[in-house]
């Protein structure tokens, strides 16, 4: 096999914002304690993936505040600094889960916002958030309470821009809705659910997200590392610490179909001389309205592959044959 240039990164905007952002997103889940979940990376073995994601040219960096409950923030705000020139990084946080128990502690509310606004500030170490996201819909609090709660951290200088992560299409339009209606600063970006394996955002979310220019930046972009191809079958979980003990993994893909379409990539993975990721990720970022895929890595070959991801150009046939075995899939990911 021939050698492989060094690859370039590549830029695009943040939806309809003037924002510049990496084609790929490094997710700093990864990041922060091992005693929070047994394959994530401390801080000594997090800081070489920091390191090499800036040296590559990645600029897009997402956290949250429940990762590692906190340590997760800590760590991605002192790598950050360390590594990269911060005027030039786009950071992005998420806001929602409890990271304790008791009241007031989780939610869209607009009590919990500010105050876990404040908390990820002092954590990350710095004096603004570029994206602050709801982790999720908040069915309990009005989203009226929660976008003027959002717009305040924007015209308070806490925050530039917010985003949105997992829910159903009808909650983000009335959310931009009730934004525009009240002038308030409205969402820029959709966190989803998306992949090869899982499509169903394509029903209704992504043609919203392309019409309203919003950008999308979905989780779990190679299916829980499925579609990375070191897995035998869908009921493997020898690869990985992270595979053996990921339960909420586990109710993601469970379609026998979605084992063809592992297969699928592997084959066109096979034919190109290319990792299996490269070629999940390259359908990815041919997709309308993708901006970038939020990539997690607790293993730096894990993270070259999604760089050489972005240089991949699948053509009409290879496309055709990934996507040839989907098949409808029940609602997953924010149920």
């Amino acid at each position: 096999m021939a050698l492989r240039s060094i690859p370039r990164m590549k830029y695009t905007t943040l939806g309809a914002t003037g924002v510049t952002v990496s084609r790929i997103c490094l997710g700093c889940m990864s990041f922060g304690s091992s005693k929070w979940r047994p394959w994530v990376l401390d801080q000594g073995d997090a800081l070489p993936f920091f390191r090499r994601a800036i040296e590559a040219g990645i600029n897009f960096f997402d956290t949250a505040d429940m990762y590692s409950l906190g340590v997760s923030e800590e760590v991605t705000g002192r790598a950050l600094r360390e590594y990269a020139r911060m005027e030039e990084v786009v950071l992005a946080t998420k806001v929602f889960n409890a990271l304790s128990d008791g009241p007031n502690m989780g939610g869209l509310s607009r009590k919990h916002i500010v105050q876990g606004c404040e908390a990820s500030l002092r954590r990350l170490g710095v004096e603004t958030i570029d994206l602050y996201q709801i982790h999720r819909f908040d069915p309990k609090t009005p989203i009226e309470e929660t976008l003027a709660a959002l717009d305040h951290l924007v015209q308070s200088g806490k925050v530039r821009y917010i985003g949105a992560s997992s829910g159903w299409a009808w909650q983000l339009a009335q959310a931009l809705g009730v934004s525009e209606r009240h002038g308030w600063a409205r969402f820029v970006s959709m966190q989803d659910h998306y992949n090869l394996l899982y499509r169903e955002e394509e029903r209704e979310m992504i043609p919203l997200c392309a019409r309203e220019r919003i950008a999308v930046i979905p989780w779990s972009p190679l299916a829980r590392g499925m579609l990375a191809g070191g897995r035998s079958s869908l009921e493997d979980r020898s690869s990985s610490t992270r595979a053996a003990t990921d339960e909420f993994g586990r109710m993601l893909y469970t379609d026998p179909g979605d084992w063809e379409i592992v297969e699928a990539v592997k084959a066109v993975a096979g034919e190109r001389g290319i990792a299996p990721a490269e070629v999940a990720l390259a359908w990815l970022l041919s997709r309308p309205a993708l901006t970038a895929p939020i990539v997690g890595a607790t293993k730096l070959p894990h993270l070259e592959s999604a760089i050489r991801a972005v240089e991949v150009t699948l053509e009409p046939e290879e496309i055709a044959r990934l996507e040839a075995p989907y098949r409808p899939h029940p609602v997953r990911g924010h149920q």
